[in-house]
């Protein structure tokens, strides 16, 4: 076996090896930072008080724009 073979067979067996152990983590959100809100209907946004819910703003969701013009919870 070559050297440039004998090489990249260890390479791709150290790599291999870092993928199956590496941990995987989630980041938290940093301080200050909010969570997406959603809503699984529009009386649960109402009680928020986030009615009505614009294309873009968070909560806004397909799923809660009945007539689809981009206003939820109309």
């Amino acid at each position: 076996m070559s050297t440039v073979k004998l090489f990249g067979a260890a390479l791709f067996a150290a790599a291999g090896l870092a993928v199956a152990v590496a941990p995987t983590a989630v980041a938290a959100p940093g301080p200050g930072a909010t969570a997406v809100k959603s809503y699984k209907n529009c009386t649960e946004a109402r009680e928020d008080g986030a009615a009505p819910i614009h294309r873009g703003e968070d909560g806004y969701a397909d799923h809660l724009d009945r007539d689809g013009d981009g206003i939820a919870c109309e």
